[in-house]
């Protein structure tokens, strides 16, 4: 049993030892190129990797070489690209007019059919980019940006380019070798014309043969004019070959009555077109001197929008985790709006029709007589009725008080007014400092005649105790006008009615309680 137990733990270290090893080769796969460019400006982690305008993968990360290069981590996401060779070339190229950039890599040269592949790329051991496959500055290049060479052609710049110019062989002077990696990595095309001078010159004995044979060509036949006319009609041989493939074309021929007739219809729509362009192209005729002043001002336009699309791409970038980070938020405020939209058109029909009706006017009209028919008035106009409370309940307290309440309770000044209009005592107290209004009014909650000529109080009759404010307030004026009170019992005035709190909130707005 031991023995056996003994087995299969051999067997498990032995399986995490083939997994693991396997797997931190080059992170689960993933093919990694370390490519070193001369410059690798404005190039980002994440940009495309491309090979023949297909995307294989991403830019992984950027670094700085000892001897102050870029070195750029291309990560080969996509199968069937992970096999870089030693012939394989990358450049950086524009993605759009906001400065984005990608790498475009060629992973190994065309080769004839049958002919060796080149060998693989070095992989790097140790130090920086281990476990990559290395890419030489020798294989790499970026191309001078266009809008890079405009700027060339702004002052102060170009003043500076002349400058340069005039100065380069003193500046450059013992540097030859610089200079020459500098323009061939510069511009793609003078490698590629590199390596034409290079073929050119492995050839260069057989050019020398070419030359000299062709010389010698060339003079039998200026003497030879009739023999060049020979060789126009040999050319015969040349339409014979061709006779040879006659079942090709005779296909391509047959097929070509139903391209016509498929053309047929394309053309002549074609040339409705042109019928209909030839006013719009007659009138662009006149406005071309306009639309040359116009190319010609688009120019300093663009070299000064240049700084402006630069900061868009920064915005770009910083604003981009932004808006995915907001994705939820618009989500739901989405979901909002169409949960909130049944309430919105019930609220815009409710609006619209108080507009339409009047509604808020006449609301308005309401509170404004409400308010007037409650307000007490005297000979000036209307006037709020309003007291200052200050006892323990005004202070602001964030403890609840229990002598402190919001509702109207019978306080004893009201109670003792009630008291008194029971047992027939008024109870009432003439203040000259008030105004007349307010004096008969409070007169009349006590049932007091008020005599307003001579300042004495008289019981009031039964026309008192019955009539209205208004009507009361006339009978004062003509008992003052008069000088005589009026005869008759004075019956004692009713007792309120109602509860003492209510009979508090009559006296609060009607001006009574003394």
């Amino acid at each position: 049993m031991k023995r056996i137990l003994a087995i299969a733990c051999v067997l498990v270290a032995a399986s995490a030892l083939v997994v693991f090893g396997t797997g931190a080769d080059d992170g689960g796969g993933t093919y990694r190129v370390r490519a070193i460019f001369m410059n690798a400006f404005s190039v980002i982690p994440g940009e495309d990797v491309k090979v023949a305008g297909v995307k294989v993968g991403k830019i992984e990360s950027l670094d700085v070489t000892p001897d102050h290069r870029a070195a750029v981590v291309l990560r080969i996401d996509r199968p069937g690209f992970d096999d870089f060779r030693r012939d394989a070339e990358c450049q950086i190229r524009p993605q759009s007019l906001i400065g984005e950039k990608f790498v475009e890599c060629t992973p190994t040269q065309p080769r004839p059919e049958g002919a060796q592949p080149a060998p693989k790329l070095a992989r790097i051991e140790r130090g920086p980019g281990k476990g990559q496959d290395l890419l030489p500055v020798s294989q790499t290049s970026k191309p001078v940006d266009l809008d890079l060479v405009n700027n060339t052609l702004r002052l102060p710049y170009r003043e500076r380019l002349a400058i340069i110019l005039n100065e380069l062989g003193t500046g450059v002077a013992g540097r030859g070798d610089d200079l020459r990696q500098a323009i061939r990595n510069a511009d793609p095309a003078l490698k590629e014309t590199d390596k034409v001078l290079k073929i050119l010159a492995d050839q260069n004995r057989v050019l020398a043969n070419l030359a000299r044979d062709g010389d010698r060509i060339l003079a039998p036949l200026s003497r030879d004019r009739s023999q060049v006319a020979d060789f126009v009609s040999q050319a015969n041989n040349v339409a014979q070959a061709t006779a040879e493939r006659s079942s090709d074309l005779e296909l391509n021929i047959a097929k070509l009555p139903a391209f016509l007739r498929e053309l047929k219809p394309t053309m002549q729509r074609l040339g409705g077109l042109a019928d209909q362009m030839t006013p719009v192209l007659a009138d662009l005729h006149d406005q071309a001197p306009s639309i040359n002043r116009f190319v010609e001002q688009l120019g300093p336009f663009a070299t000064a929008g240049t700084p402006a699309l630069q900061s868009l791409g920064d915005t770009a970038d910083v604003a981009g985790p932004a808006l995915v980070k907001s994705k939820p938020i618009i989500e739901q405020t989405g979901q909002l709006a169409s949960t909130a939209k049944p309430v919105v058109n019930n609220l815009a029909d409710l609006t619209t029709s108080l507009r339409d009706t009047g509604g808020i006017e006449q609301l308005m009209d309401w509170i404004y007589y409400q308010v007037a028919a409650i307000n007490g008035y005297d000979e000036d106009g209307h006037y709020l009725r309003a007291g200052l409370l200050l006892n323990q309940c005004s202070a602001y307290s964030i403890t609840f008080a229990a002598a402190c309440s919001a509702k109207f309770a019978p306080t004893e000044s009201t109670q003792a007014s009630v008291r008194a209009a029971s047992s027939g005592d008024k109870g009432y107290v003439d203040d000259p400092r008030r105004s007349d209004s307010l004096r008969e009014l409070d007169a009349y909650m006590h049932g007091v005649k008020l005599d307003l000529g001579n300042g004495q109080q008289a019981a009031s009759g039964s026309a008192a105790a019955s009539g209205s404010a208004g009507s009361g307030t006339e009978e004062a004026g003509s008992t003052a006008a008069s000088g005589s009170a009026p005869t008759g019992s004075a019956p004692s005035a009713p007792a309120p009615t109602g509860s003492a709190p209510q009979a508090a909130l009559l006296d609060y707005l009607l001006g009574g309680g003394g």
